[in-house]
């Protein structure tokens, strides 16, 4: 893999808590999940338009 980039993003407890019950005997990580969504987002438009017009998430302090 090439070189990584450590960052630091919150995440809902909620849906953390969900993805962590539905990936428990995968071996999907939720880094996996962050590096292929990010790479879908770049390369699909309309997978980068779905996402940017989502809007069935909480709104809170933050911009989820």
């Amino acid at each position: 893999m090439s070189k990584a980039k450590l960052t630091s993003v919150k995440i809902l407890v909620d849906l953390y808590e969900k993805f962590k019950l539905k990936t428990v005997n995968t071996d999907m990580t939720l880094q996996k999940l962050t590096n292929r969504v990010v790479d879908k987002f770049i390369r699909d438009e309309e997978f980068q338009k779905n996402l940017e017009t989502y809007t069935d998430l909480e709104v809170s302090g933050s911009n989820f």
